[in-house]
């Protein structure tokens, strides 16, 4: 590839070199909006959905305010998860590795579950942009082993599941000792009330950024719905499984107890399956990401954490055990599927108490395929609210013919009868005339 759209920001030459390298030709919408802000150092806060290329939208802006002549902290970049923190750490290592002799970026990665008193060690020479958990990157400010006192650019990942999970107060004692003049970037999928006053405290005006999704979920995802009719769930996720021989599967449960459950049933029935929830240790993560990356594992059973923090690539199928208590947390699970421009099945296992929320996801313009599964055959299923709606016609003219045939004044012996063929006529025409 000659050429690329990232030119007409005038990035330097080794960012150009490693945009070609990485085959973008044409910025996303989140970049479009972003970059221009992010050079121009204005504060932003960009929400959009995964898989838009929010992580290079402010890469690459900080890539090039960075001053490598300066050895010091220049940009901080905090992420919720040991895997995204990591993730974001490789992207900014591809971009790097095309500096020229003499002008090269350090960038360091800072996480937990790995030798505190090593990296201290390590840290005489500052590293110009820091990647991190914020736990670690505050304990090594704290230490003052790590200097952030002159890093005039902080970027909050997943801001709202940094509130979750109890991160944000990290974050702002390292917003704390950073200078007053802040450029600071947070991507979050929600705003949620909870975030705000943080955001007031060190965002004056900032840009806002919401890049709409063009469809609720991607184009190339069919979303398939299969009612449980009170089966053992386990036996159809297995079921379901072995009927789509998927490339990758995940298979995504509410809480780390139902995880480790399903994981174990769907082990005892003969399959090889990974787990991914907060309950693992960090080596056990670190030993199971390495497998996932290696397609040890053809099945792997997770928690919401996977959906945002951890980007695995090669996911064909995504099935639901159940549906999550955010509806928001749907489009993360099924965002995993169908990625760069490739196809996935999606299939949510649902119980008569889930209508509501299937009416809700469908009133957000998802599309579902009403299916079931008999002895590993998958069969087409009537609409899920046909019944209803077919109840909610013949209750409409019910009323209508109920209210055409008047109750006579003084009752006469079988005026019951006629009353009830009177309405039947009714009926019987009205029908018609809907068939028409």
């Amino acid at each position: 590839m000659n050429e690329t759209k990232f030119e007409r920001y005038e990035l330097k030459p080794f960012i150009i070199e490693a945009v070609k390298k990485l085959g973008f030709y044409e910025p996303t919408e989140i970049q479009e909006r972003l970059i221009p802000t992010i050079l121009k150092g204005d504060s932003a806060i960009g929400q959009s959905q995964t898989g838009t290329g929010k992580t290079h939208a402010y890469i690459l802006p900080i890539l090039q305010k960075l001053d490598s002549a300066r050895n010091e902290v220049q940009a901080i970049i905090t992420a919720p998860t040991r895997e995204l923190a990591n993730q974001i750490y490789q992207e900014i290592l591809k971009v790097t590795e095309h500096c020229l002799e003499g002008e090269e970026i350090t960038a360091r990665c800072y996480i937990g579950g790995t030798d505190k008193q090593r990296t201290i060690e390590k840290l005489k020479k500052q590293p110009q942009i820091v990647v991190g958990t914020p736990g670690r990157i505050n304990d090594l400010v704290k230490e003052q082993a790590l200097f952030v006192h002159k890093a005039t650019m902080l970027v909050v990942d997943e801001a709202d599941l940094m509130l979750d999970m109890g991160f944000l107060e990290d974050v702002d004692q390292i917003a704390g000792r950073m200078p007053e003049k802040l450029q600071m970037l947070v991507f979050s999928a929600t705003i949620p009330e909870k975030l705000k006053p943080f955001l007031k405290k060190y965002m004056e005006n900032p840009k806002y950024i919401h890049v709409e999704p063009q469809q609720a979920t991607a184009a190339k995802i069919e979303q398939w719905i299969l009612p449980s009719k009170h089966r053992n769930k386990v036996n159809l996720v297995h079921e379901a499984l072995s009927a789509f021989n998927p490339y990758l599967a995940i298979v995504f449960t509410n809480t780390k107890k139902k995880a480790d459950e399903v994981a174990d049933a769907l082990i005892v029935k003969g399959l090889k399956v990974g787990r991914i929830h907060g309950d693992l240790n960090p080596r056990e993560r670190k030993k199971m990401m390495k497998q996932i990356i290696d397609l040890e594992f053809q099945y792997i059973v997770a928690t919401d954490l996977a959906a945002r923090g951890i980007d695995i690539q090669g996911i064909s199928h995504v099935i639901n055990y159940e549906l999550p208590t955010d509806l928001d947390f749907y489009i993360h699970r099924v965002g995993r599927t169908a990625r760069a421009g490739n196809s996935g099945i999606a299939l949510t296992i649902y119980e008569t108490a889930d209508e509501d929320a299937l009416n809700r996801l469908e009133k957000m313009g998802i599309e579902f395929h009403h299916v079931d599964l008999q002895k590993g055959e998958w069969t087409k299923l009537d609409e899920r609210n046909k019944r209803k709606n077919r109840q909610r016609k013949t209750d409409d003219i019910d009323k209508k013919a109920s209210s055409l045939v008047q109750k006579p004044k003084k009752v006469k012996p079988g005026y019951k009868k006629k009353m009830k063929w009177e309405m039947d006529k009714i009926k019987k025409r009205e029908r018609r005339i809907k068939k028409k």
